[in-house]
């Protein structure tokens, strides 16, 4: 199994708040987590993840909801985005908490390395999928896709 990110967008109150799922993994842990966001977040990520790194100590991060129990979200997601050494090899962070109580809580945190062009190449994936005409986005450090319908995806699944 090779690293990968797959998002899956369903129909929701858009085109302003989305309903993501995203399926990741490193090649030794996967992740996977619904929640929900506003379409305007992935237009930052695509901008931050398209020039990344800015400088050679370069880090962004992108959290939705908390893991604090009195703040009651129904999950957590990190997805923090960091350089991991002098000529701007980077990695991805993913978290993902669904915030239960036991025994229900899952929780997955990983990291995906990557060179700089890759995690370019994945801005330019969000970007083009933040356009909502996509309903799946796959990635891996090489590459990636978009397709138009999760069936069209199938085979990468």
């Amino acid at each position: 199994m090779s690293p990968s990110i797959k998002i899956v967008r369903y129909p929701y109150e858009e085109p302003y708040h989305l309903n993501l799922v995203m399926d990741a993994t490193s090649g030794r842990l996967r992740g996977r987590l619904e929640f929900y966001c506003n379409a305007s977040d992935l237009v930052e990520l695509a901008e931050e993840l398209e020039a990344f790194p800015r400088h050679a100590s370069a880090v962004y991060l992108w959290e939705l909801g908390t893991e604090k129990d009195e703040d009651r979200f129904a999950h957590y997601f990190r997805f923090r985005l960091f350089t991991t050494d002098s000529v701007a090899n980077s990695a991805i962070q993913l978290r993902f908490n669904n915030n239960r109580e036991l025994p229900e809580r899952e929780i997955s945190e990983f990291c995906i390395e990557a060179e700089t062009s890759g995690i370019n190449k994945l801005g330019k994936l969000v970007r083009k999928f933040s356009e909502l005409k996509h309903e799946v986005l796959y990635w891996e450090p090489l590459g990636g896709d978009l397709f138009m319908t999760k069936k069209d995806a199938e085979p990468v699944a």
